[in-house]
Order: C-alpha cells, then structure tokens, then sequence
C-alpha cells in the first residue's frame, strides 16, 4: 500500500470557509502561513536531499549517512546562508518504522564537532557533540514519537523525537585546507543503521510513501498551493498538546494533517483573501521583525532552539527559516548579523567599502572557533569571488595583518585593498550583501551580552 496525499481528499474539508468573514481569513491564512513557513521550506530541502535522487542537491537516501568531505561553495544553493566553514555530514530520518543507531568515532580533543538534530517543525531538539557528549566515540539511538521500546545494550542516549522525519547535520572542524584527509578518515567512521540491524532481528516494514513534489522556493513565498504541501507534511507531525485550539482555527480554511486543499474550488473573494494574508505575513509581520534584527533588539540566540525555548513564538520560528534555516541553538553556536552599517544604511558593495575592527584583546569569544561569512542577497548565498574566499575565521589569524594598536581590521568591499591587507579582505558582491558571524561553542561573554560583536563601519 502506498501513502499519497491525493488519497485522503474530503471534500467537504476542502473549503470550509464560509462561515467566516474575508478580514477573518485573511488573519487566519497569515497566522498558518507563519506556523507553517518552516515545516514547507524544511519538507522542501529534505525532499532535494533525500528523497529526489536526480536532484544535483541529493545526499543519500532516508536513513544513511552522506558525507561531504569539502565545504560549501557559491554553487550549492539548496540552503540559505549555508556554513562554509565546517565539512558537512548529513542523515535524513524516516523513523516511522523503527529508531535509527549512530555510530561515533573517538575524534581528537582540539577538534570540534556536533550533530544537530532537527525535526520537522525546524526545532533543534538535541545535540551530540564536543560541547555535549565530548569527542569520545558512542552509540546513540534517534527514535520517534510513537516508539515505546527499551533502550538496547551498548546505547549510550536515546534522541526522542516529536515528528516522523528528522534531518541531523554533522559539522566536523576543518583547520585548514591540508588537513582534509583528517576529515575524510573521520566521516568514513560515521554510521547509520536500524535498530533491528543492530540487534540483527527482522527489519521492521513500513508503508512506502508517495512523497509530494515541493513547489519551487520563490514560490512559497507567493503561491496558496503552499498550503497543500504544508498539509501534506503535517501527516507526519503529530499535533503537539499545545496546539489544539490553533489547528482548529487553521482547518476553518482547510489547512491541517492530510487534508486536501484545493486552490480551484476558491471563490476569487475567498482566494484574494488568503493571498494578502501570505502577503502581510512578509510585508508587516515579517518586515517589522527584521527591523528589529538589524538593529540587534532580536539576535539570532532568540529564533533557534527547542519548543520549550521558543515558547511557540511560530514568527521567530519562520524568521529563522527565512534568515537562515537550520541555524543552531545559541548555545551551541551565536550568529551576529550585518544587515546595515552603523549608520543604519543597508550594505551595498557596488561603490561602498566597510571594516570590521577588532580592539587587541577584544575577539569573539569562543571555545571552539569563530568565523565571518559574505552572503549577496537577496538569494542570501555564497559570493563568487576571484581568490575563492567566502569567509575569514580564527584560524587565520596567524596570516592576518595587525593594525599599528595591536588590533585587526577586515574589509569588506567588491575590490582587493590591496596586497598588504589582502590576507584581511573578505570579497564583496557589486551590489546588496549581508555578513553572519558565527561563534561556535561561544564563552559566557558571548552568551551573557557581555561582549558586543563591533560595528560594521562605512569608509568614508
């Protein structure tokens, strides 16, 4: 038997919007477009990775470890905002049937690594790491909400998820370019396999889904057929206790687990209606809160964690999908953002030239390593550049020029500075740009405010 989202069509669901008012589906339709954002644009990337195998963005199928033994380049576009810094493993998790048992080798002390563990809703539900679980090798079993067994011999945690699909990212600490075969070795000890072949027993069946082909990503932002796709994914979300009285509301314009939302039986009233809630959901809600982030009154530490963490704040929640989906919780990792420069104007690097200036004594702190990242946007991707930089980070320091005060300060800016400051140059595109600083395993300055990353300064 095979699951299909066509397969669960009631038509008396479809469009249960006549007893409401259009101002009153409009509110509706912005609120479970907000809810749902990070479910649709989370379903998207783990289709592209797991299940499309003729996706150039295909990892691995379901349930196997794929690693990556490179960093991200402008030519990966899957993501927003992608890490270039860490060589990536991934595994992509259908726990319907039975819980999957990862397999972690001893990696030396000095170099970190974690494993997010993501779930469908885009919560980073746990970590198994150097800050966490330290680098001495382990066994840990992912499992997912409906699994009641015990824990196995030899199983040092058991990860419990909400959701039936869960993604996890690897990030293993390269140090330069030459220590690459060092990760290579390292990933090749991953490993990912069922219960069922640990315990060598009988492997558990589970019906094969007919997954639903995500519409493009531009068009998520526009289109209503985003609310089919939604429904498709929450098949596999269990609703969460908190949530009951909202999914009542949302099945009102027939958005909900299974349901079939059909765009063509929308009056033209009813669909102008939902169409300007995904709309204000951009341009009021949205906007209104990036606003806030460019003038740091809410820090990327706000927008990534657990349910419990973020309080069911679901505009936080898309916002870090928007920003840069997948991005960790502060504690394991701190993103200060350059949207604008101190004066507030937005970055540009058509004519403009920044720094960034470092007072001697004053660097990030971290116990692990820090880095900066270019993004042209809007696309919010890697910058094409001449000396195939992407980023500067802590592990080039050594190479860095020290200003006359002990200090160090990085240009951002399309064009070299020159040969005497180019080791300090982080390429710019010609036109719009963002920059994200991360700060992987930040100190307690870091995470208490009392560090304050400087400010990205226009030369004038």
């Amino acid at each position: 038997m095979t699951l299909s989202c066509n397969e669960k069509k009631d038509k008396k669901e479809a469009v249960a919007t006549t007893e409401l008012s259009l101002d009153s589906i409009t509110a509706i339709t912005k609120k479970a477009y907000i809810y749902g954002y990070p479910i649709v644009d989370n379903y998207r990337i783990q289709y592209d990775y797991f299940e499309d195998s003729t996706n150039s963005e295909f990892k691995a199928p379901w349930n196997h470890v794929a690693n990556i033994a490179r960093v991200y380049t402008p030519k990966d576009v899957a993501v927003q905002t992608p890490n270039s810094d860490t060589p990536y493993s991934f595994v992509g998790f259908d726990l319907r049937a039975e819980p999957i048992v990862l397999t972690v080798p001893d990696i030396e002390a000095n170099r970190y690594f974690m494993i997010q563990f993501i779930d469908a809703y885009t919560f980073n539900f746990d970590y198994v790491g150097s800050r966490t679980t330290g680098n001495k090798g382990a066994k840990f079993m992912v499992a997912g909400p409906n699994w009641k067994g015990e824990t196995p011999e030899g199983i040092d945690k058991v990860i419990t998820s909400e959701t039936q699909f869960v993604m996890a990212f690897y990030r293993t600490q390269l140090f330069n370019p030459g220590d690459i075969d060092n990760i290579k070795k390292i990933q090749a000890q991953f490993k990912a396999e069922p219960l069922s072949s640990y315990l060598g027993t009988e492997p558990v069946k589970v019906e094969k889904i007919d997954f639903f082909k995500p519409i493009p990503q531009a068009e998520q932002k526009t289109s209503l057929e985003f609310f089919k796709e939604m429904n498709f994914a929450l098949q596999f979300m269990p609703p969460n206790n908190t949530e009951t009285e909202l999914m009542s509301r949302f099945a009102k314009i027939g958005v909900g687990a299974g349901k079939d939302f059909d765009v063509q039986k929308l009056s033209p009233e009813v669909k102008a209606a939902m169409e300007k809630g995904i709309q204000e959901a951009w341009t009021v809600d949205f906007a209104a809160l990036k606003k806030k982030f460019e003038t740091g009154e809410v820090t990327s530490g706000d927008i990534f964690g657990t349910r419990e963490f973020l309080k069911n704040n679901y505009l936080y929640r898309m916002s870090g999908a928007v920003i840069g989906i997948f991005g960790n919780s502060k504690e394991e990792a701190m993103y200060p953002f350059y949207g604008v420069d101190s004066d507030g104007n937005p970055l540009d690097g058509t004519t403009n030239k920044y720094t960034l200036h470092f007072v001697e004594g004053e660097l990030p702190p971290v116990n692990a390593f820090w880095s900066l990242t270019m993004y042209k946007m809007p696309q919010s991707l890697l910058v094409d550049n001449p000396i195939n930089r992407y980023l500067l980070n802590s592990t080039m320091i050594p190479d860095f020029v020290r200003d006359k005060d002990g200090g160090i300060t990085l240009y951002l800016q399309s064009e070299s500075p020159g040969k005497a400051k180019e080791a300090n140059w982080l390429p710019a595109p010609k036109g719009p740009f963002v920059t994200i600083m991360r700060l992987y395993w930040p100190k307690e300055a870091a995470l208490d405010g009392s560090w304050k990353n400087p400010p990205l300064e226009l030369v004038k």
